[in-house]
């Protein structure tokens, strides 16, 4: 790094997900001050969109508000501050994104320059991929069939995007990369770092994680949501100021809402990180289990420790394929015994259904799902109300033939006058059935996919070349046990904060303790015996091999894995949480054993 450059690099997130509010952009730039914003609009269902509109209009295929409403508004004012962009909003069609954007940039009269990266496009490549045979990473199943196989995307990093910023980009745009590449890849090229740099690329690739999701770094979706509630119309997107140790502070614009703290920002870094002494990325294997974080100012907090373990030797890819058809409605009962009304109306649709399938000799639903919200339905064995009044049923089924799920759809909107009484909220148009496109991960060795950036200048290679071997570090000690003479039960949410989310079909569940002094009651009580009488309602069985823990000394946290704990993963579950958003909350409620005198004190400095 030169003595000519700033040590410190200024980077905003403006996009968590393909249709976060179109605010954060303009929010940003009256900030000021910054050198980079960043967008991530892509996941496993974003994919599987974009790729069905694909298939429909080669023109398609890419995030398109990111063009109308991130970029179009505020291209004059990012040409004027003289910050550069970078996004993948280039989904399943980076070409078509940057033509769309060059044609805006042209009639706006501006000289800013766009990049491209290619090269995460596999699909050509499927019959020389079906011909290696490889096995899904999580559940080891076989490669579906290759006339189904509708995309194949390899996850991306950093490098090609710190080149084409070296080239002189001013917007650079991919197709699939990891969601924090935009982040490293900025910084990358500001400091110059290298693929031996292993630390600062696992702390940059932590700035690019916890910005990658905006604003649920600054409050958005935070345990403690009524600290943040009044403020949540004008929430702040988050802003990291990166040194070149790789560490950072995040924080948000001045004046709004929201909240940075270390709650906010702890919770953030847990989100779906899997094993955090594995946090497996193109370009640094991370281990964030000595991570910590303090707060240094009103909204800021300090973020420092992660370490890298050298540089994984394939890319993740994701396949997405046709698998069939799904549907489903949503019938609404009230009235006297409206939860027995409703679990009846279901099974009778299902069963009416099934003997149609029967006498037409049809194979029957491949997977079903009925859900009662408002009855306590998520919580399983945790349930602590009693019969409710007023239910919505969620009827969901599964089919190879479309057929079969528009006839599910067809009877369930035809029981309406042959049901119990209280049937309401069944008016308006009937459902379609839905395509589904299943997801398929594995692993491609780096040297078989050929990256290349296309810029002004023309097309430039970017070879990825062999680095550190990946190393495994030691696990931390767990917490000792902990004793006292007065224990008494409660909630966890009362000990700690938690958010949950997805990868595939795993849910992943972070807790971080509020103070050092509960992690110990936390862990001893997260056992796969609680965890499993918490969530066994969405395992696949009761064995507890399929729960993995995972303890984080350096910020006094946890993260727990439920593997098949999502009926096949958002995709393609049929499930009203198909992708674990609520988990946590499950788990907050679930009481647990704690000394009595850490709650007394901790009342006690609450009230002071």
């Amino acid at each position: 790094m030169g003595t000519d450059v700033p040590q410190v690099l200024r980077i905003g997130g403006a996009s968590g997900f393909w249709g976060d509010a179109s605010v954060a952009t303009p929010q940003l730039l009256a900030a000021g001050g910054l050198d980079f914003i960043v967008y991530d609009y892509l996941a496993e269902i974003t994919m599987a969109i974009l790729a069905r509109a694909r298939a429909k209009d080669p023109k398609a295929g890419y995030a398109s508000d990111f063009i109308t409403a991130a970029m179009a508004p505020n291209l004059g004012e990012i040409a004027a501050q003289g910050l550069r962009i970078i996004s993948n909003a280039g989904g399943m069609n980076p070409r078509a994104c940057a033509d769309a954007l060059r044609a805006e940039i042209k009639k706006q009269g501006l000289a800013l320059k766009v990049a491209v990266v290619l090269g995460d496009d596999l699909l050509d490549r499927r019959d020389e991929i079906a011909a290696t045979a490889p096995r899904e990473m999580f559940r080891g199943s076989a490669l579906p069939p290759q006339d189904k196989i509708a995309s194949i995307n390899a996850y991306l990093g950093a490098f090609p995007i710190a080149a084409a910023l070296d080239r002189g980009a001013d917007i650079v745009l991919t197709g699939r990369c990891v969601d924090s590449a935009v982040t490293l890849g900025a910084a990358i090229h500001h400091f110059g770092w290298a693929q031996e740099d292993l630390d600062a690329l696992a702390r940059g690739s932590l700035a690019g994680h916890i910005l990658e999701c905006g604003p649920q770094a600054t409050g958005g979706n935070f345990t403690d949501w009524r600290d943040v509630a009044e403020g949540l119309a004008e929430i702040g997107y988050p802003i990291v100021a990166l040194h070149g140790d790789g560490s950072f502070e995040v924080g948000k614009p001045k004046g709004s809402g929201g909240l940075v703290s270390r709650g906010t920002v702890g919770e953030q870094m847990l989100y779906e990180i899997g094993d955090p002494q594995a946090y497996l990325l193109p370009d640094v294997a991370c281990d964030f289990s000595g991570v910590t974080l303090e707060e240094i100012g009103p909204d800021c907090v300090r973020v420092a420790g992660a370490r890298g373990l050298g540089v994984p030797d394939s890319y993740k890819t994701c396949l997405t394929w046709a698998d069939g058809y799904r549907s489903g409605h949503i019938f609404t009962f009230y009235g006297l015994e409206a939860e027995a009304k409703a679990q009846h109306f279901s099974e009778t649709v299902l069963k009416r259904c099934r003997k149609t399938l029967q006498g037409l000799r049809a194979p029957d639903y491949s997977d079903v799902s009925v859900e009662l919200i408002g009855s306590e339905s998520q919580f399983g064995a945790q349930r602590a109300t009693q019969a409710s009044r007023e239910v919505a049923a969620k009827i969901a089924v599964r089919h190879t033939d479309a057929r079969a799920v528009g006839l599910f759809l067809k009877e369930a909107t035809g029981l309406g006058l042959a049901t119990p009484p209280g049937l309401s909220g069944f008016a308006g148009a009937r459902p379609k059935p839905s395509p589904v496109m299943a997801l398929f991960s594995y692993l491609t060795p780096k040297d078989q996919v050929a990256v290349t950036l296309l810029d002004e200048a023309g097309a430039l290679a970017c070879p990825v070349l062999p680095g550190p071997a990946v190393f495994a570090a030691p696990r931390p000690a767990e917490p000792e046990p902990p004793q006292a003479s007065n224990i008494i039960d409660v909630p966890l949410v009362e000990l700690a904060w938690g958010r949950s989310g997805d990868k595939g079909d795993i849910a992943n569940i972070g807790v971080m303790a509020r103070a050092p002094a509960l992690m110990p009651w936390i862990w001893a009580a997260m056992t796969p015996a609680h965890l499993q009488n918490v969530f066994g309602h969405f395992l696949h069985s009761d064995e507890a091999a399929q729960i993995e823990r995972f303890y984080l000394p350096g910020s006094t946290s946890m993260n727990i894995l439920l593997h098949g704990a999502l009926g096949g993963g958002g995709t393609s579950s049929l499930r009203n949480d198909p992708q674990a958003k609520g988990y946590a909350q499950l788990l907050l409620a679930a009481p647990i054993p704690v000394d009595a005198a850490l709650i007394e004190t901790r009342k006690m400095r609450t009230d002071g």
